[in-house]
C-alpha cells in the first residue's frame, strides 16, 4: 500500500516537472523521430566463382569468391541486422559453372541460398543455356528471381518484375530487369519470348509499388550507360526516368562504381568474379506513421568492399569455413573436370625451344601457338584477319595429352571474342602500333630486342594476312608488303573483318579517349562482342580442339610473317648466341622487371665477354629458424628448391648467409637450429656472417654449427678481450674461387650485438668498428699478401643494418655508413633490419634480402680481366609472391618432415 502510494507520488511529481520544463525549453521534434537504417548488400557478375579457385587454370585464386564475400556479409549483418542481400546476375556462366547445370542444385545457387540472398536478377549470361535450363536452375533458388522485361508466349513474365522485403517495419520494393540486348546475344535461345524496354517496365513497376512500400531500389543487369545505342539499355536511363527510386545496383560492365548519382538516384556497380561487395545504407525516418527517406543527399550512402586489396595484394576476406565445407563436393568435381583429357598434341610443342636464352621465340617469329589462337578466333568469328599476343614469355603447350585446363597455358586470361570492321589503313595502323614492340636494329646488333616501355601482352601477331616487319626502320614505317593470303595487296580503302579479344578492342582499338593508334578519332566499328555466349577465348580453344579438330592437333605454320632488316654477321651472331646461352652475356630487363630483353647484344659486347668472368652471389639474412611453409614464409623445402633452380640455370653462383639463421621458431629452437644447419649444408653455403642472435645459445653452438655443416663463420671485427686477438671460432675472411674469379669475403658483425643479445654470452668479446676492420682486411685481400693470393673482388658479408626509402631509393643505416667510409670494398651484403635493400651508396652496391627466406639479395659480378675492373649489379628477388608455384626440393622436404615429426611430442 505504502509502496503504491509512494510510486504514484513520484510519478505525479515527475510529470509535473516534465510539463514545467516543456514550457521553458523548446521541444526537439527530431529527437523524438524514429529512424531505421536499411542495409542493401549486392553482388553481380560472379560468373561461377563459388570457391576461390580458377578452374580454367586449375589454380587457387583468392581475389574473389562467394565464400569470401560471405565472410564480409556476415560481418556487415552482425553490425546491422536490417540487411537485404541481392544479386544482379551473370551467376551461372564461366569458371566451369556449366558442368553443374544438370545437377540437383547448382553450387552458385546452393551458395546463394546458404548466404541468404533475398533476390536474384537474371543476367544476360543466364540465357546462354536456354530458358528451360534457366528455369530449372532458378527453381532451386530460395529467394525471389527477378526479370520484369522478358515475356513468355502466353503474355506472362519469365520472372517477377519486383518483390517486397520488410525489415524492422520498413517495406523495401526491389525491381529487377535485364539488358534488352539479350536478343542480340541469345536470339536463338529467346525465340518465342518477347524482350521489352526495361525503362518502360521499371516505370510500370514503380507505379504498382509506390503505394505499397516505403522505399524502392532497382537491381539491374544493365551497364551504367547504353550499349549498341539500344534504347533503355543503360541503368542511368532508368535513373533519369524513375526518380522515385532511391538506389540502383547496376551490373554487366565488370567495373567498380562505389557510388555515383543520376537524377538524385544512387548507382553502384561491382567488379566481376565476386571480387567486391557493394554496401548501400538507406536511412529512413518515420513521419505520420510512414517511413521515408528524408534527404536523398545525406541519408543514402554507399561503398564497395574489396575481397583483395588492389595495391597491397592483401586478402581482406578469407573464405567462410562453413560455406566452403558445403561447397567442397562441387569444388572437387570442377577440379576433376579441369584435369579431364580433351585431346592430344602430336608432332612437337606449339613453341620450339628458345634459340637464345631470355629471348622468347613466341615473340620474334611465327609459332604454331599464336596460329592456333588466331585459327580459333577466325573460326568462331568468321573474320578475315585475327590478332593475338603471347601473354607470357613461357607460354607453350607440350606434345602429348591435352587436359581441359591446359588451354590456360597458352591463353592465361579470360578474355572474350570481339569482331570489328576495319579499313585496310586502320589494319596497317594497328599493325604498326604493335610493331613498336621491337627496338630499331642498328649495325653491329646481334639480337632482336624489345622496347622497355611496352609489355609483351601488347604485342600482337596476325593471321589471315601476309606481312614483314622491317626492324631497321623507325616505328610507324615497319609493316611492309602487307597482303592477303592470296598475295593480293591490301589497299587503304579495303574493308575487312578483324577478330581480337575484348581487352584489345576496348583498351586500344575502339577507345574514344587516349587512343594511341587512331589519333584522328576515326575508329573501327564494333560488329559483335562477347561472341559465342561470352565464352572465354581459352575455353573456345578447348572447344575447338575437341569439337572441330576431333581431339588431335599438330603444330602448324602459315609462313605468313617474319622479321626483316636485321642484317647481322652470321658467324658473330652464332658467337653471341653461345655466350648468352653459356651465361657469359646477360640480357637486360626493364627497370620494373616486366619486359625482358630490352637492349640488343652487340659485337662490342661479344668482344668484351671474351675477357669477362662472371659470378652471382645470392645472400639470405635473418632466416630465423623458419622450417615449415606458412603464409609468406616459404619454408625450407621451397627455399632450397628455388635457390637450387637458380643455381642450375646459373652454375657460377655462390650462396652466403648474412647471419641470424637459427633462432626464431619452436621447431628450430627445440633442436638448437639443427634443421636450419641441415638446410645450410644442402645449399652448400661456404660462409656466413655472425648475427646477434647467433649468440643466443652461447659461442659453443656457433663453432658446432660451422663444423657440422662444413662452412665458416666470418667475423673480422669480433675480438677476444682476454687475448686481444680475433676470436678462434670465426675467421676474418675467406677467398672463394668461382670459375677462375677470386672473390674475397670479409665478415663483419654489428656492434649492436653487445647489447642485443644475452649480455653474459658476449661479456668477454669486443666488437670493433666495422669500417676499421673492413679497411684492414680489404687492403690485405687486394694486395696479394695473404696465403691464398690476391682477391679480384672484395665483398663485406655483414650483419650490419640498412634500410631503403621506397620512393627516393636512398639507403641509410650501418651498411650505408660503411659504404661511405674509405675502405676499398667492392660491395656490401647487409642484414639485421629485416628490410629489402638493393642499390648503391658511394658507388658501392648494397643488398639485403628481407627476412625469413621470403626473398634474397643478389649481386651479379662481371670482372674484366683486361682492365681488372668489376661491374656489380645489386637486386632483390621476392620469393614470397610465387610461394604457390615454387619448386619443392625432395631432400629439403625430408629435413622438414624429420624435424616436424621429432618435435611433435614437445609442441
Amino acid at each position: 500500500m505504502f509502496r503504491a502510494k509512494s510510486f504514484k507520488k513520484w510519478t505525479s511529481l515527475f510529470m509535473t516537472l516534465f510539463m514545467i520544463l516543456s514550457f521553458l525549453t523548446p521541444f526537439d521534434v527530431k529527437a523524438a523521430e524514429k529512424t531505421v537504417d536499411i542495409q542493401i548488400l549486392a553482388t553481380s557478375d560472379t560468373h561461377g566463382r563459388f570457391m576461390p579457385y580458377d578452374y580454367a587454370q586449375n589454380v587457387e585464386d583468392k581475389s574473389g569468391s562467394l565464400t569470401q564475400v560471405y565472410t564480409a556479409v556476415k560481418e556487415l549483418r552482425k553490425a546491422n541486422p536490417n540487411t537485404i542481400l541481392v544479386d544482379a546476375g551473370d551467376s551461372i556462366q564461366d569458371n566451369s559453372a556449366n558442368i553443374f547445370l544438370k545437377d540437383d542444385i547448382h553450387p552458385m545457387i546452393e551458395a546463394m541460398n546458404e548466404m541468404g540472398y533475398d533476390t536474384w536478377t537474371y543476367g544476360n549470361h543466364e540465357f546462354n543455356y536456354g530458358v528451360p535450363t534457366l528455369e530449372k536452375v532458378s527453381s532451386q533458388f530460395k529467394g525471389v528471381p527477378l526479370c520484369g522485361n522478358v515475356y513468355k508466349n502466353d503474355g506472362t513474365r519469365l520472372a517477377k518484375p519486383y518483390t517486397i522485403v520488410e525489415k524492422a517495419g520498413v517495406k523495401v520494393g526491389i525491381i529487377g530487369m535485364v539488358s534488352p540486348n539479350i536478343t542480340r546475344w541469345d536470339a536463338e535461345n529467346l525465340k518465342g519470348y518477347k524482350v521489352t524496354n526495361p525503362v518502360d517496365e521499371t516505370k510500370k513497376a514503380v507505379a504498382e509499388l509506390k503505394d505499397k512500400v516505403d522505399v524502392m531500389i532497382a537491381v539491374l543487369h544493365m551497364s551504367e550507360g547504353s550499349e549498341y545505342s539500344e534504347p533503355g539499355s543503360g541503368a542511368k536511363e532508368i535513373a533519369e526516368a524513375c526518380p522515385e527510386l532511391t538506389a540502383i545496383v547496376a551490373a554487366h560492365e565488370h567495373k567498380a562504381v562505389p557510388g555515383t548519382k543520376y537524377n538524385g538516384v544512387l548507382l553502384v556497380e561491382n567488379l566481376n568474379k565476386a571480387q567486391s561487395l557493394a554496401a548501400i545504407n538507406i536511412k529512413l525516418t518515420e513521419e505520420n506513421g510512414k517511413y521515408k527517406v528524408a534527404n536523398k543527399e545525406t541519408d543514402v550512402t554507399s561503398k564497395l568492399l574489396y575481397v583483395k586489396d588492389s595495391k597491397t595484394k592483401a586478402i581482406n576476406y578469407e573464405a567462410d569455413k562453413d560455406l566452403s565445407a558445403s561447397l567442397q563436393p562441387y569444388n572437387k568435381k570442377a577440379i576433376d573436370d579441369a584435369n579431364v583429357v580433351i585431346g592430344e598434341l602430336k608432332g612437337g610443342n606449339l613453341v620450339p625451344d628458345d634459340e637464345v636464352k631470355g629471348i622468347p621465340t613466341s615473340q620474334i617469329q611465327e609459332t604454331a601457338m599464336i596460329n592456333l589462337i588466331n585459327e580459333v578466333q577466325l573460326y568462331y568469328s568468321k573474320a578475315d584477319v585475327s590478332a593475338a599476343a603471347a601473354f607470357d614469355t613461357r607460354a607453350n603447350m607440350k606434345a602429348g595429352p591435352i587436359k581441359k585446363c591446359d588451354t590456360s597455358l597458352i591463353y592465361k586470361y579470360d578474355n572474350t571474342l570481339y569482331l570489328l570492321e576495319v579499313t585496310g589503313k586502320q589494319l596497317k595502323d594497328y599493325m604498326e602500333w604493335s610493331a613498336k614492340y621491337y627496338n630499331t636494329y642498328k649495325p653491329g646488333d646481334l639480337t632482336v630486342s624489345f622496347n622497355p616501355d611496352i609489355r609483351g601482352y601488347n604485342y600482337d601477331m596476325f593471321s589471315g594476312v601476309k606481312y614483314e616487319i622491317d626492324i631497321s626502320k623507325e616505328p610507324g614505317e615497319r609493316i611492309v608488303n602487307l597482303r592477303k593470303m592470296d598475295n593480293t595487296p591490301i589497299k587503304d580503302t579495303d574493308v575487312l573483318k578483324l577478330a581480337v579479344n575484348n581487352y584489345r578492342a576496348n583498351s586500344h582499338l575502339t577507345a574514344k579517349t587516349g587512343n594511341e593508334i587512331y589519333k584522328d578519332g576515326n575508329l573501327p566499328k564494333v560488329l559483335d562482342k562477347d561472341m559465342v555466349n561470352g565464352a572465354a577465348v581459352r575455353d573456345l580453344i578447348g572447344q575447338y580442339i575437341k569439337e572441330v579438330k576431333g581431339g588431335v592437333i599438330t603444330p602448324e605454320l602459315n609462313n605468313n610473317w617474319k622479321i626483316v632488316g636485321n642484317n647481322w654477321d652470321a658467324a658473330k651472331r652464332a658467337e653471341a648466341v653461345k655466350l648468352i646461352n653459356d651465361g657469359k652475356i646477360e640480357l637486360p630487363v626493364s627497370a620494373d622487371g616486366r619486359t625482358p630483353n630490352v637492349a640488343p647484344i652487340t659485337e662490342a659486347q661479344v668482344e668484351e665477354a671474351k675477357v669477362t668472368k662472371k659470378a652471382d652471389i645470392i645472400s639470405f639474412n635473418d632466416y630465423h629458424g623458419i622450417v615449415e611453409e606458412n603464409g609468406k614464409d616459404i619454408g625450407i623445402a621451397k627455399f632450397v628448391g628455388a635457390i637450387k633452380a637458380y643455381k642450375k640455370e646459373n652454375p657460377n653462383t655462390v650462396v652466403v648467409s648474412a647471419g641470424d639463421m637459427y633462432q626464431g621458431t619452436a621447431i628450430s629452437n627445440l633442436n638448437y637450429g639443427a634443421p636450419i644447419n641441415d638446410m645450410v649444408k644442402l645449399l652448400e653455403v661456404p660462409v656466413s656472417a655472425v648475427g646477434n642472435h647467433e649468440f643466443d645459445w652461447g659461442t659453443d653452438r656457433i663453432a658446432k654449427w660451422a663444423k657440422d655443416a662444413g662452412f665458416d663463420f666470418l667475423a673480422s671485427n669480433i675480438y677476444d678481450k682476454a687475448t686481444g686477438k680475433p676470436v678462434e671460432w670465426a675467421k676474418p675472411y675467406k677467398i672463394i674461387d668461382v670459375n677462375g674469379l677470386k672473390i674475397g669475403f670479409i665478415g663483419l658483425a654489428t656492434p649492436e650485438t653487445a647489447f642485443k643479445t644475452k649480455p653474459t654470452n658476449v661479456e668477454n668479446l669486443e666488437f670493433k668498428k666495422p669500417e676499421e676492420a673492413a679497411k684492414e682486411w680489404t687492403a690485405k685481400l687486394k694486395s696479394g699478401e695473404l696465403p691464398e693470393g690476391k682477391a679480384d673482388v672484395v665483398i663485406a658479408l655483414t650483419h650490419l643494418g640498412s634500410e631503403q626509402d621506397s620512393k627516393t631509393k636512398e639507403i641509410t643505416g650501418e651498411a650505408a655508413d660503411l659504404a661511405k667510409a674509405d675502405t676499398g670494398l667492392d660491395a656490401i651484403i647487409s642484414g639485421h633490419t629485416h628490410m629489402t635493400v638493393a642499390g648503391t651508396v658511394n658507388n658501392i652496391p648494397i643488398v639485403q634480402g628481407y627476412k625469413q627466406g621470403r626473398g634474397y639479395g643478389k649481386l651479379q659480378i662481371a670482372y674484366n680481366t683486361k682492365t681488372n675492373k668489376a661491374s656489380i649489379v645489386p637486386s632483390y628477388v621476392d620469393l614470397s609472391k610465387d610461394v604457390k608455384t615454387l619448386p619443392v626440393d625432395a631432400d629439403a622436404k625430408a629435413i622438414v618432415d624429420k624435424y616436424v615429426k621429432a618435435s611433435a611430442p614437445l609442441l
